[in-house]
């Protein structure tokens, strides 16, 4: 079993009068019932009937395909204080996520069985939705020696990731596909040339000229993901890339897909909706992260890539901090945001209520395209499927800021309005979050 999730009541609900939203199931926007029996869908069709079971009268709200997150922070273990499996499964849910995937930098790191076990055994007790975990590629992610992997996929990574750390040498990564090839799993790179990058605070250009901070050039992305891509083409293995933020990089990820390999990428919903320009306000919680924030021309390059494929999903890197840690000047504050609870609305405000990206395309890389790209169930709006579903009020709009169900609030969206808001999740088969109105 790659993903975990503990045991909870399957549903049993009739849902009327939703939007259904899933071009993989050939429903673009019409209205129909949803009727779920002891955790699957059994049935979709106009005017659904069901006695005794509880009805969730959905009329001007939009059900979609749950959603898939291949990139979350859970700081477990060794900094629960910043989130644990059972806020951070939470906060997925309360954002429509049926599905994520944990990153193994960790204290300790996610290079033993006996740390990944400990996780998937807390994950059986603690996660409303299901929950997966890379192990790292290299033990201590110090890039030196390469982890077991065979042992660590027969216990059920998911992948392998140094997230947060690039593999530095290249013969490292070389020999780290050879093996990761004969496991069946990929390899999820961070992509950072660290001698192009040390003591970065920001993207380098105008804004960090203008304030003084020293820069991260986009190059300091690229030449890692062209490197890595070529090592990828001559092994003939498939890879994964991380949180691409820069349109170089777009640029060397559509060259290799039209040469053959096989790459899958990512990007977040901050890369996509914002812009250095926020760094101005040298408010480290909202606008703090690597990569990081980048050119509006950076921005613009990765809507296109979204919308036309050549980026295969979004991933939140949903990286919790703990208050302290933020509240110190720029320079010192760490990087990471957190945004399990904004992802969707962030996108639906930000690309598809402009008409940048079409809604289904939004939902397709939220969903299909992560669960696709590590070889996970596909949640799809389907009779006989479990029932793995999202239920919004694409009209509400809302003021992002606390209480979050995450433990910390370093939110790129804070003091943002926000249009779109989860009403119902059911994960797994069993409800996993509903807003208090769509309770009965």
């Amino acid at each position: 079993m790659r993903l975990t999730q503990r045991e909870a009541p399957p549903a049993d609900l009739l849902i009327t009068g939703a939007r259904l939203v899933d071009g993989a199931s050939g429903l673009e926007g019409v209205q129909l019932d949803v009727r779920i029996v002891e955790g699957r869908i059994a049935e979709i069709g106009p005017s659904l009937t069901a006695e005794g079971v509880e009805t969730v009268e959905a009329d001007g709200l939009t059900m979609t395909p749950g959603l898939v997150d291949p990139h979350v922070h859970l700081r477990t273990p060794g900094d629960e204080d910043e989130e644990d499996i059972a806020s951070g499964t939470r906060a997925a849910a309360a954002g429509g996520f049926v599905t994520i995937l944990a990153m193994p930098n960790t204290t300790p790191v996610v290079d033993s069985a006996a740390v990944l076990n400990g996780l998937v055994t807390r994950a059986a007790e603690q996660a409303v939705v299901g929950t997966g975990f890379f192990a790292a590629i290299t033990l201590g992610l110090e890039g030196r020696q390469l982890v077991d992997m065979a042992d660590l996929a027969a216990r059920g990574a998911v992948g392998f990731s140094d997230d947060g750390r690039p593999v530095e040498r290249a013969g490292m990564l070389r020999r780290a596909l050879q093996y990761s090839a004969v496991t069946g799993l990929k390899l999820s790179l961070h992509e950072e040339d660290l001698s192009l990058t040390a003591g970065a605070q920001m993207h380098e250009g105008a804004v960090s000229a203008e304030l003084g901070l020293h820069g991260y050039p986009s190059i300091g992305e690229s030449v890692m993901v062209g490197r890595d891509l070529q090592i990828a083409r001559y092994e003939g293995a498939p890879l994964h890339l991380c949180h691409i933020s820069a349109a170089e990089s777009v640029a060397e990820v559509r060259r290799a897909k039209e040469l053959g390999v096989e790459v899958t990428a990512e990007v977040s919903p901050h890369h996509l909706c914002l812009t250095d320009e926020l760094v101005r306000d040298l408010d480290p919680s909202v606008s703090k992260m690597s990569p990081p924030l980048r050119s509006a021309a950076d921005r613009a390059a990765l809507i296109e890539a979204l919308a036309d494929g050549t980026l295969d999903c979004v991933a939140t890197d949903h990286a919790p901090h703990h208050a302290h840690e933020k509240e110190v000047p720029f320079e010192a504050a760490p990087n990471g945001v957190i945004g399990l609870e904004t992802a969707f609305a962030a996108l639906y405000t930000e690309l598809v209520q402009p008409g940048l990206v079409p809604l289904a395309t939004v939902v397709e890389r939220m969903s299909r395209g992560p669960a696709a790209a590590f070889g996970l169930p596909v949640p799809a709006l389907r009779a006989g499927e479990p029932a793995n579903l999202t239920l919004w009020n694409l009209s509400e709009r809302w003021l992002v800021g606390p209480p979050y169900a995450s433990r910390s609030r370093n939110c790129a969206f804070a003091g943002r309005m926000l249009q779109a808001r989860c009403t119902l999740t059911v994960a797994g088969g069993s409800v996993a979050h509903r807003m208090a109105e769509v309770a009965r």
